[in-house]
Parts: structure tokens; C-alpha cells; sequence
């Protein structure tokens, strides 16, 4: 061989060998420009590089240089600790290459997770329109609210980072795009708080809570099986584990104030397995998070018609109430979370119901109350609480009801009352401040009394402040009993 083509030849392979041996630093999928980091908090920043590799990162806010040493298996992880709200900030990456990221704000950071009614974006999906959405869009310009949207996924094995996605400033092209509930909510936190709000949606249209939920946690859950590495994913956003496998475990571990979750159809027809998979997989979550038990609000499931969907089931454990009623009971087993009521804004055609301004707002009332301790104002519904028998009427009174309950003068029509033969019958509702007096001519000794409890219905009870009392009954009967 000449020795120009051997040196032509030695270069290429020193090239080669440079290549594979160093590689610019690559942060997680999370981290880019227009970001908003967790306010007031020591936040983790990770990413990856060639093992072994010094990482460095410089914030502008304070000037401050944190270093990290990529591990074993490229990975690094440190933690940044941020001021109060503000920016537009800079955040610098260096392995020898920097990479800075630019535009960034400090602010509250929550998570928008859950399925198709948290996916559905302000524009609507094709013919199911969100409503007053066109106008909500064209007014949406706002730099101080930021939406990231986690790319859909579902895989088998653990993925070591989300699809890549960017973090987007609120304007009309963006936030069409972006999860109704989720705008609606982060935009009332941002007019009340007065600082950045950074949005992540990280949903999928028709998933189960199992999806959501890894392996490991799922092993209690025997009837639950878990597909194996090579399995093909016959149901992507239903298959065991799939969606944490692509998508949620990215995410965990990011600086966050609190979650919101709207999820709950796709498991409609198991109410008993869904009360402990859901509140297995928020205490999972918040222990893989890392942070305590922050913030959980979470939407109760609207009614609808569920029969009209394949395979068409009607009555017992298929009608909707019942995983309703978990969802209601779970409230209490959920430290630090807060539940939505929706049941006056359902809808018997459609699965996806427009109304979901009224869903974004009742959320940030939690949050604005619960976990910002803004004051005077209703962010609660009233709750069921207790029933007492005199004669032939059953008063049943409710909690967080504040300033009485009404109906805001319409007839109340969705009480029923059973004796013990354990029918019910429609009856008479008559509100008497914070409680509601119940009887039927049909029942002369009442033992139970149920309210809205059907898979299709409008809710007709409410707080003096319009938030709607969730669906309930006073019996532990099974499912059999209509």
C-alpha cells in the first residue's frame, strides 16, 4: 500500500474511532428550549454522554455551575436549584461542547395525564368539537404559559427516554394543539397566580390505568397479564404497562408542583379492581417521583351511555355509577388530592363531552384553594356524608356545603328511595339548607337512597356555587341491584 492511501486510511479510522468514542452531550427529551422549571426547588436535570464524562451546568438566574459524571451506562443526573418565579432564563450544558438552552422560565409545573378526554385538544378532535374552542384559541398568545405534549408510544420494555417533542410558547398553532383540560386549567392558575405555568400532557386516547402502571406493581394484580418483551401489542393503549414503558417514565423524576389525571372509561366495567389498581398506581407514582405526596386532582368519569359501545353491556357492574362511586370513595384514600365533579355536564351521545372549560376550571379551583390557599371562594362540591330515617322520609346530609345546597329552582328528579325489598323508586327531594329530604309515597319504611346513580344522567343537585354533587348512594348492595 502507497503511503498516501495508508495515511488517507489511518485518518479515516482515527475519525471513525472519535466518533464512536465521543459523543456531544444529549440531554433528556424534556429539556429544551422554552421550557418552565419547578419553582423554588433543587430540580434534576439528566441527559447522556459518553461514560465516565464530566458534565457541567451554568443557570443565569444565579451563575451557579453544577457538575455530574456521566455513569457506566452514559447517564447523568443533577440537581439544579431554582429561584422564584421568572426568566426568561438560560441554562447551559457542558461536556466540552456546551448546549444551551434558551428562553426558559421558572414557574408552577404540572402534569396533564390521563386518556382521550385529557388528550382531546382545544380544537377538537374530527367532528367532536370542544366548545367556544375557536375563540379560547385565537386569545391563547401567552408567553408565560408553556405546553410540552409527550409524543404517543407503547412498547413492551422500558424506554430510556420519551420521543422527541419540544417545549412550545401558548399561541393560537400551539395550543389548538395542546389538551383542552389541561389549557383550560394551567390559563385560569396563570390569570390567578400571576406567574409561569409549564404544562405537560402525557395521555392517550382509550387507555386503561394498567397501561400507566409498571411490572412490578402490577404483580399483585394476578388477573392482570403482562406481556413479555417480544409480545405484540394487540391493544396499544390498553396492554399492560405499555404507555409507563414509552411514555410516563420519561417524564417521571421532572420538576413538578402536582399532577392532574382524567382517566376512568376504559375501565368503567370493572369498579371493584379499578378502586385499588388506581390508588396503587398514584401511590407508585408519587414514590417513584421522589417528592412526596404532591398535589393529585383528578376528574370523575361524566356520564354517558355506555352501552352503545362494543360489546354493548347494560346494567349491573357495566353501569357507569359504579366506578363513579369508586372514584368518589377514593378521594378519602388519596392523601392530597381533590376530585372533580362532571356530573351536570355529561353527555349520552358522546364519550368526549365539549364542556371542557367548566373540567379545566373546577381542577384549578382545587389547586388554586388546596394547594395555593387562595381563599373565599367555592372550589369544593359538596359530598355525601350521612342518612338518617324518621318515618316514611330519609334526610341525607352532605359536607362541604358551605352555603346550602339548590337546585337552582328546578325540580330535583334523580333521587330514588328502596326499602328493604331493595327496589328503588323515583322520589321527592326537598333541600332544606345542607341537607335533602327524601320520601315516595311507593316506599313507607325507605332503608337507601341513591342520587343520579345511572349510567346516563344530568345531575340536578348543586352547591350554592354551581359545583355539581357527584353521584352517590347510601347502600353497599352488589351490582345487581338497579
Amino acid at each position: 500500500m502507497k503511503s498516501g492511501v495508508r495515511l488517507f486510511v489511518t485518518i479515516l479510522c482515527i475519525s471513525a474511532f472519535s466518533l464512536t468514542t465521543s459523543a456531544q452531550v444529549k440531554l433528556a427529551g424534556l429539556f429544551t428550549d422554552n421550557m418552565v422549571l419547578q419553582q423554588q426547588s433543587s430540580v434534576p436535570v439528566w441527559g447522556w454522554d459518553k461514560a465516565g464524562t464530566s458534565i457541567s451546568i451554568q443557570t443565569s438566574w444565579d451563575k451557579k455551575v453544577y457538575k455530574a459524571i456521566a455513569d457506566a451506562d452514559g447517564k447523568f443526573m443533577l440537581k439544579v436549584a431554582t429561584p422564584v418565579a421568572g426568566g426568561p432564563y438560560e441554562l447551559t450544558v457542558n461536556d466540552g461542547k456546551p448546549v444551551t438552552l434558551k428562553n426558559v422560565l421558572i414557574g408552577e409545573v404540572w402534569l396533564c395525564a390521563g386518556q382521550s378526554n385529557m388528550e382531546i385538544p382545544v380544537k377538537g378532535y374530527k367532528s367532536q368539537p370542544i366548545l367556544n374552542s375557536n375563540e379560547a384559541i385565537l386569545e391563547s398568545a401567552n408567553k408565560n404559559i408553556r405546553l410540552f405534549n409527550v409524543p404517543r408510544g407503547s412498547r413492551t420494555t422500558l424506554q430510556t427516554d420519551i420521543k422527541p417533542s419540544q417545549w412550545q410558547e401558548a399561541s393560537p398553532a400551539s395550543v389548538a394543539k395542546f389538551s383542552a383540560v389541561g389549557y383550560y386549567y394551567g390559563r385560569l392558575l396563570n390569570k390567578m397566580l400571576n406567574v409561569p405555568v409549564g404544562l405537560i400532557c402525557c395521555a392517550y386516547a382509550g387507555s386503561s390505568v394498567q397501561a400507566w402502571m409498571d411490572a412490578n406493581v402490577l404483580k399483585p394484580f394476578p388477573e392482570i397479564k403482562i406481556p413479555g418483551p417480544t409480545d405484540s401489542i394487540k391493544e396499544v393503549s390498553r396492554t399492560p404497562t405499555t404507555l409507563y414503558n414509552a411514555m410516563l417514565h420519561g417524564v417521571i423524576g421532572y420538576g413538578i408542583k402536582g399532577a392532574i389525571w382524567y382517566q376512568g372509561e376504559s375501565n368503567y366495567e370493572f369498579p371493584a379492581q379499578y378502586d385499588s389498581l388506581f390508588t396503587t398506581f398514584v401511590k407508585d407514582l408519587r414514590a417513584k417521583w421522589g417528592i412526596g405526596n404532591f398535589p393529585f386532582y383528578y376528574v370523575q368519569i361524566a356520564p354517558y351511555d355506555y352501552a352503545q359501545l362494543p360489546p354493548y353491556n347494560k346494567g349491573g357492574k357495566y353501569n357507569s355509577a359504579f366506578l363513579r362511586e369508586t372514584q368518589r370513595l377514593d378521594e378519602d384514600k388519596i392523601p392530597n388530592s381533590g376530585m372533580a365533579v362532571t356530573l351536570d355536564i355529561g353527555e349520552q351521545s358522546t364519550i368526549h363531552p365539549p364542556h371542557k372549560e367548566q373540567v379545566g376550571q373546577r381542577l384549578a379551583y382545587l389547586a388554586l384553594a388546596k394547594t395555593y390557599g387562595m381563599e373565599g371562594f367555592g372550589y369544593q362540591s359538596p359530598q355525601y356524608d350521612s342518612f338518617s330515617v324518621k318515618g316514611s322520609a330519609i334526610t341525607v346530609k352532605f359536607k362541604n356545603s358551605y352555603n346550602g345546597l339548590t337546585s337552582f329552582l328546578k325540580d330535583i328528579t334523580t333521587f330514588e328511595i328502596s326499602g328493604a325489598d331493595k327496589h328503588f323508586y323515583p322520589a321527592r327531594a326537598v333541600i332544606n339548607g345542607s341537607t335533602v329530604v327524601v320520601s315516595s309515597e311507593q316506599v313507607k319504611e325507605p332503608v337507601a337512597v341513591r342520587y343520579a346513580f345511572k349510567d346516563f344522567v344530568v345531575g340536578d343537585l348543586f352547591g350554592t356555587d354551581g359545583l355539581p354533587v357527584s353521584s352517590f348512594r347510601t347502600d353497599d348492595w352488589d351490582y345487581s341491584v338497579q
